[in-house]
């Protein structure tokens, strides 16, 4: 079962949105053969414009589903949400039971979806692969998080590989979409 841990920011989380996001949520279970006590993190935020903004974190045993969603009605943001969560899982169903298979078949993680074809595979065109275009090898600098934003933006990328000279570990920076920086830590 997928329980819904809901946290608004600017906005009282009324019974109505709480019940549209907890059916909507609930859908998503029908795509798994055991859904074992998860939880989705949802965090609603409003801004002055009225816009809206709705995020879905739902971390599971070997793979997160994330999304975020700007609408002026927080409703169908949710039901945006919901069908990219639902893409998500399609594209990681037809990869992971394709691995769990040549190992185990027992081991399917995702149900069958029923569309009709036979098979059970509900894919796109577009998600049958990826295609690696190109591998780049560097050696990672000990370096802070400053002069990382710094090399980042001499060579115009919009994230940086590189060893914290404070942690000692490797960390990634990147530019968000509101133009600011955000650090990624590994342990």
């Amino acid at each position: 079962m997928i329980r819904c841990e809901i946290r608004g920011e600017n906005i009282e989380v009324t019974d109505a949105i709480r019940s549209h996001i907890e059916e909507k949520v609930g859908k998503l279970e029908r795509y798994f053969n055991d859904v074992p006590n998860t939880h989705a993190h949802v965090n609603i935020k409003t801004y002055n414009n009225k816009q809206g903004k709705v995020e879905i974190t739902i971390p599971m045993k070997g793979l997160t589903l994330r999304a975020e969603e700007r609408h002026d009605d927080l409703y169908a943001a949710v039901d945006l949400i919901v069908d990219k969560l639902e893409r998500q899982i399609r594209k990681h169903k037809t990869k992971i039971n394709r691995k769990f298979r040549e190992k185990d078949p027992e081991l399917e993680m995702f149900r069958a979806a029923e569309n009709g074809n036979g098979n059970g595979d509900s894919t796109d065109q577009a998600d049958e692969g990826i295609e690696i275009v190109r591998t780049k090898e560097f050696t990672l600098k000990p370096m802070d998080s400053e002069e990382a934003v710094l090399q980042m933006n001499m060579l115009g990328h919009d994230f940086f590989v590189f060893n914290d000279r404070e942690t000692e570990g490797t960390s990634i920076v990147y530019r968000r979409r509101d133009g600011k920086y955000a650090v990624i830590e590994t342990n």
